[in-house]
């Protein structure tokens, strides 16, 4: 429950104070006295916020015992109710005792209610307000402190690992190593590769084993934006250069000074915002819209496509003089499916942060999910893993993650590293027996494992019968690996 607020009344007329206290008490903590004596004692040992005083008393006027209370209780907010409007008295009132309201009687019990609650109110906001002041005084340090911890973590992160997750013979170490090499010294890079192979990470990677990690870095998706807006947003704009500029913008290349600017999908500007850019990497200088005059900028471009620049060079859709200038160097990230061994480490890497973000906890993948991952091709690569690992989370209701929480494009994925059996069913060189028999093992597999090896749901959806079924599982070797699956379930319940 909310404490109420504490008003003391002082007044010689106990009628007074009774009928007072009657009205305030379902409001306010209601402290009377008749005496200004008693009035200092409660005020030592009491946290009052409001006191209401009369002014006519025998001992003292309420004006001079308000201005003794305002010297050692300043806080306090003061109030005088009075039968009198004498000007003199209320001038005084305000001049010396620094009143917040002369209430006159006859008084209203609403009036008087609501005069008291936007008084208390009034002081709630005042400390609120100076609360305030004391924690932005701290802010300026506080935030300096922060930007250092999480630019310190960022670099240590990239300097320890590159940030990339990969396996001791992955096929990334030769990226990493190249990125390592070039990182120091402060040329342009081109980063070339499939869609959601990591060209950004690479990026930061990049930034911060560079001598500019202290200072920003700035990523810009290209092909997401017209050419004004993307005009706008990197070399800003003037108030006035185009209808909403309501005032002036700093562009991400002024923000970057002295940083990096990651521009991807660079293959999708228009050849006419090509000549823009190649005058930053040519001169080092931007021209906001609607400013007549050049600024300086000194940032490194690190660039990003998925297409292939050279073929849109010599098919005139980009500047090959842009294109020289982007690519000082050039690094070709490789597509998920070229890096297999990679996949369960990032698979465990990525369950990790979903656990972080989501809130729900799980021990990991089951070997067959593993597989199952690994088998299939990824044309999405490293962000369609990390979708699809994210799903996986978000669907399970067991210990760990099992392959039948996998998508059915991902499930379907035809297996390049079966049982030993099927490796001598097919191949380019095959019968059509051989082959259909191949499909058919895959067939039954993936409907097993969406059953969790449940033979009887499996046959009936397959329109086989269980003595069917059992045949073919042993035929192809899936006999086997159903039992040791089956096995790991029963240990996960």
């Amino acid at each position: 429950m909310n404490r109420l607020p504490t008003i003391l009344i002082v007044d010689d007329e106990l009628r007074s104070l009774e009928t007072l206290q009657r009205i305030l008490e379902e409001d306010f903590d209601v402290k009377t006295t008749t005496s200004v004596e008693e009035a200092e004692e409660i005020l030592q040992r009491e946290w009052v916020q409001i006191i209401l005083c009369d002014q006519r008393m025998p001992e003292v006027t309420g004006v001079e015992f308000l201005k003794q209370v305002r010297e050692q209780w300043p806080d306090v907010i003061r109030m005088i109710i009075s039968g009198y409007t004498d000007s003199e008295d209320i001038i005084s009132a305000v001049n010396e005792a620094g009143i917040y309201q002369y209430i006159t009687k006859p008084w209203h019990p609403d009036n008087l209610i609501m005069t008291l609650k936007n008084a208390y109110q009034m002081l709630e906001l005042q400390r609120q307000n100076e609360a305030l002041s004391i924690e932005l005084k701290k802010i300026p340090s506080q935030l300096d402190e922060s930007l250092a911890e999480k630019r310190e973590k960022l670099k240590q992160n990239y300097h320890s690992d590159d940030g990339i997750v990969r396996t001791p013979d992955s096929s990334m170490n030769a990226v990493c190593d190249k990125i390592r090499r070039v990182a120091p010294y402060d040329v342009s890079v081109l980063l070339a590769g499939e869609s959601g192979t990591g060209k950004e990470l690479a990026a930061r990677s990049l930034h911060y084993n560079s001598p500019r990690c202290d200072e920003p870095f700035i990523a810009e998706n290209c092909g997401a934006l017209p050419d004004e807006l993307l005009e706008s947003e990197l070399f800003g704009y003037k108030r006035g250069a185009f209808t909403g500029a309501v005032q002036d913008q700093v562009g991400l290349f002024e923000r970057a000074n002295g940083g990096t600017v990651f521009l991807d999908e660079i293959g999708e500007v228009s050849p006419a915002f090509q000549v823009k850019l190649l005058r930053v990497l040519q001169e080092g200088e931007i021209r906001p819209l609607g400013c007549s005059c050049t600024r300086e900028v000194d940032v490194r471009i690190i660039a990003a496509t998925n297409k292939d620049l050279e073929a849109e060079v010599r098919a005139g859709r980009f500047r090959q003089d842009l294109y020289y200038r982007l690519a000082n160097m050039t690094i070709q990230l490789p597509p998920l499916r070229d890096r297999k061994g990679d996949i369960p480490l990032l698979a465990h890497s990525m369950l990790d942060k979903a656990i972080q973000n989501l809130g729900k906890e799980v021990k990991g993948f089951t070997e067959e999910a593993l597989v199952c991952m690994q088998s299939y091709h990824w044309p999405g690569n490293v962000r369609e893993l990390q979708n699809e690992v994210r799903y996986m989370l978000v669907m399970s209701t067991g210990e760990q993650l099992g392959a039948d929480l996998l998508s059915p494009r991902v499930l379907r994925a035809m297996p390049q590293d079966e049982a030993p059996v099927l490796e001598n069913l097919a191949g380019l060189d095959g019968s059509l027996k051989e082959r259909v028999e191949t499909l058919e093992a895959h067939i039954l597999k993936e409907a097993l494992i969406r059953h969790r090896w449940n033979k009887s749901r499996a046959a009936r959806e397959l329109g086989l019968s269980r003595v069917g079924l059992r045949s073919k599982l042993e035929r192809y070797g899936l006999e086997q690996i159903g039992v040791s699956v089956v096995h790991e379930h029963k240990l996960d319940a």
